[in-house]
Parts: structure tokens; C-alpha cells; sequence
């Protein structure tokens, strides 16, 4: 059987019988069998996905190269990040307050803004690494610059010149608000290398877990093992990282002050980035693609300038792609054909008029068009993480301030507990995740409730800064437990999900839709922190906020009792999300189907 196209209607004979399914069928059959056809508009393709070392030549023996040695190298700065990641987050909170002299909600505020825009900013990253840099370059350049921010925070803390004056500043000047308040240039320091570190993170955090996948050859029997096994021990790496920042670099803290705590966090960042180098000549590398975004616009403008064609036009030559297995896209083999967002298909419909006069913003590849409808079906299932991360930075942020009314006195540590899940598939993880989360911040809302009730019946109703002895911040580690297994779950099963899904020159990006869900989760932790602060309360009835600083006559239990509500709806979201989900090898076996049924049809009986 020869070629098997679309044609025009004048040399495409069907029976009045024969289905609009059948037709789609067709449309299916074009783009996996038809071989003959003409180079995309001058352009050439590569061997899709075959790993190149760093200087981009093929690589002559692969078992000298990549595997788990290679990824150990890429644990280690991955924990090394997370490290200073969870040691910033919940450490600059008390930082700002006690040092800076910034009241708790605007240190919160600082903070979650911070990492919102860290994380969101790794669209930014992603871009770069799948567009021009690569994923190794990407992170060797960004993590640099972490160092750098690193290092700025670790002066602020170290250099008197940076910090306002701490003389006659007690407890009760920080519970008045008379503390020298820190000089406006001293803040925007401060700022400056604190975002200086958020945008170094932006850069690593969307290209480690992709890039660590990447040292894994997929053409292996034994891949899909790797694979989950890699992703399982990536995040543990994370654990690893978030538990010393909670424990070793509190202690750190408490033991030798700010400018030590810090100062190992820069310290771990360097030595991790110096593993990572020294890793360099055993790193398999994927060639970047090209810009994506250009891609995506190629995409949708063709379209547009092609609504009106149908697919029956007398105009219409077939569908366009490449000939032969490989794809026209540097870095990424073919994408079969998918019946959904038919109205993107129209970028790739070749009518006459393109062969005389070609342009990639008037004719697009299937390769390209499916590419833009698999970013499009991926957005749901993080979309549907946001709500965790709100619950995650309300627990960063607003626990601090729960920490600081009891007793943290036993052993001098903050003991999170985390989980290492395995044997469930990509989307139930997720599910799992956010199940687990709703389970948290319930749990948060019922001892919210019990310790701000303790609190006025003992008598500290007013003196929110004076621990409770006989109330054992420990308590907090149950909702932190509950959140560290809720994100494992998740964030494994969604970094999994991603890498696997998203379209082989867009991997980091399609690992930076994690992070984005995680930014914008905190600027959604912010905005609904602002907005209880202006609807609840009556300051001329003397009736506090949920937030109020003073925690004691604040009703937090409240905030968590709302986020549990909008954890419920999120996960019947996500539930009827994953439900209309189809995986992209169910989408390929379906296409095979197609291919096989109409084999049947057409042939002579």
C-alpha cells in the first residue's frame, strides 16, 4: 500500500455512507503513514531525541555516559537548592521581624511574594533551557547567580551596616512596634538579594528533574522503572534538603545567629555546584529546540489566518509534515495526530497557495500543531496544585507565628516528616496529594482552635510573643507531617507526569508548569491574605481581623476552616480533570488502532 493522504475533493471518492468518524480516522492514518512529502519550507530535522554530550556531538558510547552515577551528581544540587529554598522560606519570615523590625504580616506578605515570583519566573527558565541554552547550561549559569543571592543574604546578616540598630529593642518595643525600623536603602538590599536568589531557583528548578531524567535511555526495556525510581529518589533528595533546613539550619541559627544560618546555605549551594560540575563529563545532553514560544505563535497565528478553510476544500493538497520518522523540531521526534482542538489542526493544512508562496506562519507541522495541544491538555492537573501550594505557604508563614506562642524548647529542632511513595500511577499520586492536603489543614483548623482557646483560658491572650511552657509546639508537626506526605505525593506524581506528557523540546517547560502552579499558589496565599484582612474584622467595634498580629485574638482556625472548603472543590476539580485525561501512549495506541481498522476498510475484499 502506497502513500495514504488526504486528498482534495475532486480525487478523493467516498460513498455518501461513509461516516464524519471514518474521516477522522483518515485524518489519524495521513500523519503516521504518509511518508511523501516534501521538507518543511527548506528546514531539516534531527535524530529526535538522541543524547549529545555538552559539546553537542553525538555521543559514541552511551554506557560510559549517563545512568545513576550521573544522576547522583544532579540530587545534589537539587537538595542543595531546597535547602536554601525551605531554609529562606520559613527563616527570612523571622528574620525580617526580629531583625528588620517588619511587623509579621508584612514579612509574610515579603515572603510569599518572593516565592511567588521565584517560582512563577521558571517559565522564564524552561523557556531558555528548551529554546537556546540546554538544560546543563541552564542550570550551570542559574545556579551561579543563586550562589550570588546567597551570598548578598549572608552579609545582610552579618554586616551590622545592613541591619537598623538592635539597642533597646525587647520583646515588649517588638510587641509596641518602637524598634528602629530598617532604613529604606538597608530593605531594598535586602530585596535585591533575596530576588537575586529567587531568580537563580527560577533557572535550576524547571531543568534538574528533567535534565536528571534525561541521563536515562528511554529506548531501554527497563526505562519506565528508571524513570519512576528516579523521580521517587529526586524528591527524597528535596526531603533530604527540606529536613536539614528545618533542623541543622535551625539549630544553626538559634546556636550562632542569622549571618551563620545563611551562610551555610551558601556554603551547601557551592559545594553542591561544584559536584555538579565536576559531573560534566558524565551528563547525557538533549539539544534545544528552538524557541517554543515562536513555535506556539506559528501555531495560532496560522490558524487564525486559516479559520475560514475547510477541511473539503478543492484549495486543500493534505495535512503537512516532514517525510520519515524524524521530526523538523531539533531535539524532539514526531507527535501523532489527536482529534482534539481540531481548530488548531488548520495551522497545518497545506493548501495550494503554501506551495507557492511557504511560510511558517501560514503552514505548520502536525508535529508543531500537537505540540501547542499537549501544552493545552497539561494545564488542568497542575492548574489543580495551586490550592496545595496555598495551603503550603500558609503553613510556612502563618505556623511561624502559631511556633512562637508555645513551647519549641525539645531538643531545640523542628522535625518534619515526609513519605516515599511508590506504586500508584502519575495522576492517582496527584489525587493522593491533594486528598492528604484537605486532611492537613483540617487538622490545622482543629488545633488552631485548641490552642487559641488554651491561650485565653491561661491567661496569654495578650501576650502573644510569651511561649506557653505546658503547650508543646510538637502539635504543628502533625499538619506539617500531613503536608510533607501531600506534597510528596503530588509534586512526584506531577514532575512525573509532566516529563513524560509534555513534548519531547519542551520538557522544561512543561517541568516549569509545576513551579508556576507553586508561584502562583503564593500569590494566591497573598491576595487571600489581603483580602480577609479587609472584610473581616471592625476596628471601631475594637474587633481584630483572622490575621491580626496578635494571633491569640485573631481566629486563624478560620482562614484554615476556609482553605478545607476550597480544598474540597479544588479536588473535585482535579478528580473530573484526570477523568478526561488520556495519557499520550493511550493517545498513540489509539491512533495505531485507527491505523489497523482503516487498513481493513480500505482493502479489497
Amino acid at each position: 500500500m502506497g502513500s495514504r493522504e488526504i486528498k482534495s475533493p475532486e480525487s478523493l471518492q467516498e460513498t455518501p455512507a461513509t461516516s464524519s468518524s471514518h474521516q477522522r480516522k483518515k485524518l489519524s492514518v495521513y500523519f503516521i503513514e504518509s511518508d511523501n512529502r516534501r521538507m518543511a519550507l527548506g528546514r531539516g530535522y534531527t535524530g529526535g531525541t538522541t543524547p549529545v554530550n555538552v559539546h553537542g556531538k553525538p555521543i559514541a558510547d552511551l554506557s560510559k555516559t549517563g545512568g545513576w552515577i550521573a544522576a547522583l551528581f544532579i540530587f545534589g544540587n537539587e537538595m542543595a537548592e531546597r535547602m536554601a529554598y525551605f531554609g529562606l522560606s520559613v527563616n527570612m519570615v523571622t528574620f525580617m521581624f526580629y531583625v528588620m523590625h517588619k511587623s509579621f504580616a508584612d514579612s509574610s506578605n515579603a515572603v510569599n511574594n518572593f516565592l511567588g515570583i521565584s517560582q512563577a519566573s521558571s517559565v522564564l527558565g524552561g523557556f531558555l533551557a528548551d529554546a537556546y541554552l540546554g538544560r546543563y547550561w541552564t542550570i550551570a549559569i542559574f545556579t551561579t547567580i543563586y550562589l550570588a543571592g546567597l551570598t548578598g543574604i549572608t552579609l545582610c546578616a552579618t554586616m551590622k551596616v545592613f541591619m537598623p540598630s538592635q539597642d533597646n529593642c525587647d520583646r515588649i518595643s517588638q510587641l509596641l512596634g518602637s524598634c528602629e525600623p530598617a532604613k529604606s536603602w538597608q530593605m531594598l538590599y535586602l530585596y535585591t538579594v533575596l530576588y537575586i536568589t529567587g531568580f537563580g531557583a527560577a533557572g535550576i528548578r524547571p531543568c534538574v528533574s528533567s535534565f536528571g531524567a534525561d541521563q536515562f535511555d528511554e529506548r531501554s526495556k527497563d526505562y519506565k522503572t528508571h524513570l519512576d525510581r528516579f523521580f521517587n529518589f529526586f524528591y527524597l533528595s528535596v526531603t533530604v534538603g527540606a529536613i536539614v533546613a528545618f533542623t541543622l539550619v535551625v539549630y544553626i541559627q538559634m546556636e550562632h545567629g542569622w549571618g551563620s544560618a545563611f551562610g551555610a546555605l551558601a556554603i551547601a549551594m557551592g559545594i553542591s555546584n561544584m559536584l555538579f560540575f565536576i559531573g560534566t563529563p558524565l551528563y547525557r545532553h538533549r539539544l534545544p529546540g528552538g524557541s517554543p514560544l515562536t513555535r506556539v505563535a506559528q501555531v495560532i497565528i496560522a490558524a487564525f489566518r486559516k479559520r475560514h478553510a475547510a477541511f473539503s476544500s478543492s484549495e486543500l493538497i493534505g495535512l503537512y509534515e516532514v517525510p520519515g520518522k524524524h521530526s523538523a523540531i531539533k531535539g524532539s521526534g514526531k507527535i501523532a495526530h489527536t482529534d482534539d482542538f481540531r481548530c488548531l489542526d488548520k495551522a497545518a493544512l497545506e493548501l495550494k497557495e503554501d506551495v507557492i508562496n511557504p511560510s511558517p506562519w501560514k503552514l505548520c507541522t502536525v508535529t508543531q500543531v500537537e505540540e501547542v495541544k499537549t501544552l493545552v491538555r497539561l494545564v488542568p492537573i497542575p492548574a489543580c496544585t495551586i490550592m496545595l501550594n496555598v495551603i503550603l505557604t500558609e503553613f510556612l508563614t502563618l505556623s511561624v507565628q502559631q511556633a512562637y506562642t508555645m513551647n519549641t524548647h525539645m531538643g531545640k529542632l523542628k522535625l518534619p516528616v515526609t513519605c516515599h511513595p511508590r506504586g500508584a500511577s502519575q495522576l492517582q499520586r496527584v489525587g493522593i496529594g491533594l486528598a492528604v492536603s484537605i486532611l492537613s489543614v483540617i487538622w490545622a483548623g482543629i488545633f488552631e482552635r485548641y490552642r487559641r482557646n488554651y491561650a485565653i483560658s491561661h491567661g496569654y491572650e495578650f501576650s502573644f510573643l510569651t511561649a506557653m511552657p505546658d503547650l508543646s509546639a510538637y502539635w504543628l508537626l502533625i499538619q506539617y507531617c500531613l503536608i510533607g506526605i501531600a506534597e510528596v505525593f503530588c509534586i512526584v506524581g506531577l514532575l512525573e507526569f509532566l516529563y513524560e506528557e509534555a513534548p519531547d523540546a519542551m520538557k522544561s517547560i512543561g517541568s516549569a508548569y509545576a513551579a508556576l502552579a507553586g508561584g502562583l499558589g503564593c500569590f494566591a496565599a497573598s491576595i487571600l491574605n489581603s483580602i480577609i484582612k479587609s472584610v473581616t474584622g471592625n476596628p471601631k467595634k475594637g474587633q481584630p481581623n483572622w490575621l491580626a498580629q496578635n494571633i491569640n485574638t485573631g481566629r486563624f482556625d478560620y482562614l484554615y476552616w476556609l482553605l478545607a472548603v476550597l480544598s474540597v472543590i479544588n479536588f473535585c476539580a482535579f478528580l473530573y480533570s484526570a477523568y478526561r485525561y488520556k495519557y499520550r501512549s493511550e493517545q498513540k495506541h489509539g491512533n495505531d488502532y485507527e491505523v489497523m481498522e482503516n487498513k481493513l476498510y480500505d482493502s479489497p475484499i
